[in-house]
């Protein structure tokens, strides 16, 4: 690997990191992206309300992001990041960072940006995780349109649940709320029936499948099941953001979730050189949202490199 920094390190090969790594190199900059290769999205077979992709792989996205970024020069790797530090240029005090791969080795860069993404947590529920991104997922406008006019069950994980089972029944006439024995306010109780929504007050025990595998159900604490042709649920999103922080990014509490990175309009952190984009500071950032602020970083970190060579040009 060439010992002359990088204008750009990407940590991150997702639609945020690629995304930014295309704006880079078409603008002429020398750009290293590093994914480990494990994308959140990997366990579904398709996206959907992707303009112009809807339906495709996600996998086949980022694959086809690969290509055009190599196309321009830039050089996309799988690795494992261990660790990042700030460094500064002791000639004009310009940011750097040199990043260092589980491996060892270690790459150095005029600038950074993380898109890492995030991890979802989901409740301790046997069986769920073997259906995730398939039978159990997340977004209505993902997942609602195949699912339509089918029997949808939604689990309350939080305080959103409300919103998501509401707006299910967008899709289906036939939607359980499945609290878990939690206990709902009068008012939001009234709201779901008003709408035509079950609730469901006991205790889950289990997700079910039929002979081939597929989800079929939820079995409850006291045995009974309930027949459903897929589960939405609300996992707790937690962010990998330990570059960031690592750093010395500022986080503040944000999303309902727990401490998040902060950045600007355009991906910025606290950190001079330091950028983020994508799941990592959003948990909302469906994959063109993600996209698109990994465009906007992308065009936003070429023009701060040229601010710093005009600084650089009038002091030499």
């Amino acid at each position: 690997m060439q010992q002359e920094p990088w204008d750009v390190i990407i940590v991150g090969g997702g639609s945020a990191g690629l995304s930014a790594a295309l704006m880079l190199v078409r603008a002429r900059r020398r750009v290293l992206v590093l994914d480990g290769g494990a994308p959140r999205n990997g366990v579904a077979a398709h996206m959907h309300g992707v303009l112009g992709r809807d339906g495709w792989s996600p996998l086949e996205l980022l694959e086809r992001g690969r290509e055009e970024v190599a196309r321009y020069g830039g050089v996309v790797r799988t690795a494992e990041v261990a660790g990042a530090e700030a460094i500064a240029d002791d000639a004009n005090g310009a940011p750097g960072f040199a990043v260092t791969l589980e491996s060892g080795e270690r790459l150095t860069a005029r600038r950074l940006l993380v898109a890492t993404g995030l991890r979802d947590e989901l409740p301790d529920l046997p069986g769920l995780v073997e259906h995730w991104g398939t039978g159990a997922v997340v977004c209505p406008y993902c997942d609602g349109w195949e699912v339509r006019d089918l029997r949808i069950g939604v689990l309350a994980t939080g305080p959103r649940s409300l919103h998501q089972v509401q707006l299910l029944r967008q899709w289906s006439p036939s939607v359980t709320f499945f609290t878990n024995e939690a206990e709902l306010a009068d008012d939001d109780v009234a709201g779901l029936l008003a709408r035509g929504i079950s609730v469901e007050p006991r205790a889950w025990a289990s997700v079910t499948a039929d002979e081939a595998g597929r989800l079929s159900g939820i079995r409850l604490a006291d045995d009974s099941t309930t027949d459903l042709d897929a589960i939405f649920l609300g996992p707790r999103p937690v962010p990998n953001d330990a570059l960031l922080t690592g750093l010395g990014a500022t986080t503040a509490p944000a999303f309902g979730d727990g401490d998040w990175v902060g950045v600007d309009p355009t991906g910025r952190t606290s950190v001079p050189g330091l950028w983020a984009a994508g799941n990592v500071v959003n948990p909302g950032a469906s994959v063109p949202i993600a996209a698109g602020a990994g465009n906007f970083a992308g065009a936003a970190i070429n023009a701060d490199l040229i601010e710093e060579e005009i600084r650089v040009s009038l002091a030499g």
